[in-house]
C-alpha cells in the first residue's frame, strides 16, 4: 500500500494577533531556512580551523559577514530563479514574488546569486573570490537539503508516478486529488543532490587543493545528482531531445556540469595553491 503524505500545517507556529493585524505565522519553510544558515555558521566554524584554511587567516568575522551576503543571494536570486525559470506568470501579480515563505525557490537561481553575492563580498574584503567560492562550497549542501524537507512539509515537488505501485514509499500527495502513487522526489532530492553530495566533497574539501577544485567539484555533484534526480520529479516543464524528455532541472543542470569539468580540468593543470595572494 503506497504512503499517504502527512499534509502538516504549514505554520509551526502562529503568535498572536498583534493590534488586530493578525497573527505572526512562523513556517516550516521559513524554519528550514534558518536551520539551513545555522548548519552553514556551524560548518563554516569547523572549517576555518582546517589546518589548510586557517593558514588562509579566514576568521569567524569573516563568516558572519558572508552568511549576510549569502541569505540576499538565496532569498532574492532563488525567487526571481522561480519567477524566471518556473513561473513567468507571477510577473501578473507582483505581490506573490515577495510572499517567499508559500514556498518556490529556484535552486539553480539561487546558486546564481550567491555567485553574485559573493563576489560583491570578496571585494569588499579584498579577498580572491575562487578562494571564497572553494571555501563555501561544502558549507552548502546541507542547507539544500533543509531547503528540501521545507518542499516536503509543503507537499511541493510531486514526484512522477510510480511504474510499481507496490512500491514501499510511494506516497499519495492529497492535495493533487488523482490519488496516483508518486515518488516522494523532495526527499530523493535532499537524500541524493544534499546529503549523498555533502558525504563525497566534505572529505574532499578537508585537504588542500588547487584554487577552484572544490567549488568545480560541488558544482559538478550538484549538478550530476539533480540531473539524475529530475527522472523522478514531476516537471515545471520539459522539451524532446533526439526522441527523449528532457525537464527544466536538467536543462538547468547541463551547462553546471559542462562548465564543472571545464574548471576542474583548469584547477588541476593551473595547479595554483589555494588562498595565494588571497589578499588583494
Amino acid at each position: 500500500m503506497p504512503l499517504n503524505h502527512p499534509m502538516p500545517d504549514p505554520v509551526a507556529v502562529s503568535i498572536g494577533p498583534f493590534f488586530g493585524i493578525g497573527p505572526l505565522n512562523i513556517h516550516w519553510y521559513g524554519l528550514m531556512y534558518v536551520l539551513a544558515f545555522l548548519m552553514f555558521i556551524a560548518l563554516g566554524r569547523v572549517r576555518i580551523k582546517q589546518p589548510h584554511i586557517a593558514a588562509q587567516g579566514w576568521t569567524k568575522e569573516d563568516l558572519d559577514d558572508m552568511l549576510f551576503y549569502g541569505m540576499l543571494g538565496v532569498i532574492v536570486g532563488g525567487r526571481l530563479g522561480e519567477v524566471f525559470f518556473y513561473q513567468p506568470e507571477m510577473l501578473l501579480t507582483p505581490q506573490r514574488i515577495i510572499r517567499v515563505w508559500e514556498g518556490g525557490m529556484s535552486f539553480h537561481g539561487g546558486f546564481l546569486g550567491v555567485l553574485i553575492a559573493m563576489a560583491l563580498w570578496s571585494r569588499k574584503r579584498k579577498r580572491n573570490l575562487l578562494d571564497v567560492y572553494d571555501f563555501i562550497a561544502p558549507l552548502v549542501p546541507l542547507g539544500y537539503a533543509a531547503g528540501r524537507m521545507g518542499n516536503f512539509i509543503n507537499a511541493e515537488l510531486p514526484g512522477r508516478v510510480v511504474g510499481d505501485p507496490s512500491l514501499p514509499w510511494a506516497m499519495i500527495y492529497p492535495n493533487l486529488y488523482d490519488n496516483m502513487p508518486r515518488h516522494p522526489s523532495a526527499i530523493y532530492q535532499m537524500l541524493v543532490d544534499g546529503i549523498l553530495v555533502f558525504c563525497i566533497l566534505w572529505p574532499f574539501a578537508r585537504k588542500a587543493r588547487p584554487r577552484l577544485a572544490v567549488g568545480a567539484l560541488y558544482v559538478l555533484l550538484y549538478g550530476c545528482a539533480r540531473f539524475f534526480t529530475e527522472w523522478f520529479r514531476t516537471p515545471d516543464w520539459e522539451i524532446n531531445v533526439a526522441g527523449l524528455p528532457v525537464t527544466s532541472g536538467q536543462m538547468l543542470s547541463l551547462p553546471m556540469i559542462v562548465g564543472a569539468i571545464i574548471m576542474l580540468v583548469w584547477a588541476y593543470r593551473s595547479n595554483q595553491p589555494n588562498g595565494a595572494g588571497q589578499r588583494a
